[in-house]
């Protein structure tokens, strides 16, 4: 599939993508202008704010906003999504790149978002003629060829946010980044109280589920992706590996590359979580068959634990890669996989 490609091309380039490890420079500042509604604070005023983000290449970056951004171009599937969570469609005046519908209960606030069907991902050139206050996308997008670079908007006075699982530098994706994105999000708009809600919430289901392991030997997991004639591994690196540890699993392979059939055989995994990505069009119930297939049909895998005891999981790759609130919906997946009947 197309698109299938285009998405591993690019999360190859973020894997590509190296920090230099340059030194902090001066805090950019946002355009200044009074504030009011839901960025206000108690006193009716919004106060500056100084955020610690990054460019594609994973350096910090500092930008101090003198006002909540009114004009928010927000791409891909995260930014649009965590926008739509907090309660902000309204300061969207563009969105683009998503790769499945919204959730349900967040369509009613997307059709405010002002999605662009006709590309993917912007250029520079697009995006400079929106007049953005602040961009929200991907590190890998930040690029010459599509967006541009963090340092040039920053310089213009245009705020740059990118998911922190998506910067270069060889950093690992944990959950905690995604905490922090939607904790920042919600002092960068004033709506620290929605943020701090969603991420409550996801922390309160990971205490459930250690609560539910608790005296029990680790459940010892593979979160796999079938990729045509190889097995993708997620591992501890990753988001997904990050929060099936932090949920009390036991990763049977840290270490984030391909896994070969043998070596899958050998580690004999007591759940096996499947990643799948279906695409706006594709029949998901089609998709998430096929990839649980890749396991329940090969007789290479007749022997594991996880096939044989019907413990493979499917996961929407959404949920688990660079997810924003979608984090919450990984966290639900992941746990009910490890702890059979729990509660969330």
């Amino acid at each position: 599939m197309k698109k299938t490609k285009r998405t591993l091309a690019m999360l190859a380039a973020l894997c590509l993508l190296t920090a230099c490890g340059a030194p902090e420079g001066t805090p950019a500042s946002a355009p200044s202008g009074s504030q009011t509604g839901q960025e206000a604070s108690a006193a009716g005023e919004y106060e500056p704010v100084t955020i610690s983000n990054y460019d594609a290449a994973g350096n910090e970056v500092k930008f101090t906003y003198e006002a909540a951004p009114k004009r928010v171009v927000a791409v891909y599937q995260g930014s649009v999504e965590s926008m739509i969570a907090l309660g902000l469609e309204d300061r969207v005046i563009a969105s683009y790149g998503l790769d499945n519908e919204v959730k349900e209960e967040w369509k009613e606030g997307f059709e405010k978002m002002n999605y662009r069907e006709d590309v993917f991902a912007p250029d520079r050139e697009t995006v400079t003629l929106l007049e953005p206050d602040l961009i929200l996308s991907w590190g890998s997008l930040f690029s010459e060829k599509n967006l541009g670079d963090v340092a040039e908007w920053n310089e213009k006075g245009v705020a740059t946010y990118l998911n922190s699982n998506t910067c270069g530098g060889g950093r690992p994706r944990t959950l905690e980044n995604e905490y922090t994105d939607l904790l920042n999000l919600g002092k960068i708009f004033g709506v620290e109280d929605r943020a701090q809600a969603l991420v409550d919430g996801m922390r309160e289901d990971v205490a459930k589920a250690l609560a539910a392991a608790r005296g029990q030997e680790p459940v010892r997991a593979a979160i796999l992706e079938p990729l045509g004639g190889s097995i993708s591994n997620y591992g501890a690196d990753s988001l997904a590996g990050d929060m099936a540890v932090q949920l009390g699993a036991e990763l049977v392979k840290p270490e984030g590359n391909e896994m070969g059939k043998e070596e899958l055989v050998s580690c004999d995994p007591d759940v096996i979580f499947v990643v799948y990505m279906a695409y706006s069009g594709e029949d998901p119930e089609t998709v998430v068959a096929d990839q649980l297939d890749a396991f329940r049909e090969d007789p290479a895998f007749a022997s594991l634990s996880a096939v044989r005891n019907g413990r493979l999981v499917p996961v929407m790759l959404g949920d688990v890669y660079a997810a924003g609130p979608r984090a919450a919906d990984g966290i639900r997946a992941i746990a009910r996989g490890l702890y059979p009947g729990l509660a969330l």
